[in-house]
């Protein structure tokens, strides 16, 4: 690629800055419900920063976020609203713009302790039906387990819009292995997401200084296997997070060294080691997608 695709920031940080209706356990969720004109605020301010993707605001859409109970009554809605807000940002920017379909991990981010097969495409079947008139693509993110990603492919059936693939690594007490927070390696991911048909796969949230070197294993097993997916990195601001903490507990702290012109610095030692889309994860604000957009866009 010649340029550098850019993805866009945060999107629960950026509407909780913004003033959107914003609290946990609903989290991003919140704003749909409440005040769906924040969402749309906060793609626009991505999309004018630069950002040549953005992420639908359903990531927070399942059961572990908002209730089983709402779920079921008004899950498919939410989401095709989130898939709505998107396009309609998308289709008023003044460059191309793709949307991408956001996949969560369907039971909780962070524990692929929680992974149940049934349950999980019984979420993200609902997920897919409303989001599928409004997206470009599919973004499985900040997945930590090879069964989440099989689950996620075997949800989207015949659906054959690409399929991302972004991972979320273990940023605490690392060794010179890169890992899911599964404890698998990024380079049985990356086969995987080969078998799978994956038309990218991406590393976000988690710590800036890990992402290199799952790159490093990324890079090694598409040249082994003679593969040329596109590679990805959208890192979080957060500090590490332990891999015995609670997700959805509460709101981690935003690192106050990242700022846009160190962030740019590690998304230059990204796009070094061959990733060709970049942006950003939790507490990467729109400040930090134009600072990437003007540099690397």
């Amino acid at each position: 690629m010649s340029q550098t695709l850019i993805l866009d920031g945060g999107m629960g940080r950026e509407l909780k800055r913004i003033g959107a209706p914003f609290q946990q356990p609903e989290w991003s969720a919140l704003a749909l419900l409440e005040g769906p004109h924040f969402v749309e605020q906060a793609h626009d301010a991505f999309v004018n920063a630069g950002a040549r993707v953005i992420t639908t605001n359903s990531y927070a859409v399942v059961p572990f976020h908002i209730g089983q109970q709402r779920f079921e009554q008004h899950g498919e809605r939410l989401a095709a609203l989130a898939g709505e807000l998107a396009r309609r940002s998308a289709n008023k920017a003044a460059h191309a713009v793709l949307v991408a379909g956001s996949l969560p991990p369907a039971l909780g981010s962070y524990r692929p302790d929680l992974f149940n097969e049934a349950d999980s495409l019984a979420i993200h079947r609902v997920l897919i039906a409303g989001l599928a008139p409004h997206v470009d693509v599919w973004l499985a993110e900040t997945q930590s387990s090879l069964a989440e990603v099989r689950a996620v492919r075997q949800a989207l059936g015949e659906q054959d819009k690409p399929l991302w693939l972004s991972f979320t690594l273990q940023d605490e007490d690392v060794d010179s292995v890169a890992r899911l927070r599964s404890g698998e390696t990024v380079s049985a991911a990356v086969a995987e997401a080969i078998k799978l048909g994956a038309a990218a796969v991406l590393f976000n949230c988690s710590q800036p200084e890990v992402m290199e070197a799952a790159l490093d294993a990324a890079n090694a097993v598409l040249q082994e296997q003679g593969q040329s997916l596109q590679l990805g990195v959208y890192a979080n601001a957060f500090p590490p997070t332990p891999k015995d903490a609670k997700a959805n507990a509460t709101l981690d702290e935003i690192r106050a060294d990242l700022t846009p012109q160190n962030y740019l610095g590690w998304a230059e030692r990204w796009v070094g080691k061959g990733a060709g889309i970049v942006g950003g994860c939790c507490g990467i604000t729109p400040e930090h997608i134009a600072r990437l957009a003007q540099q690397l866009g």
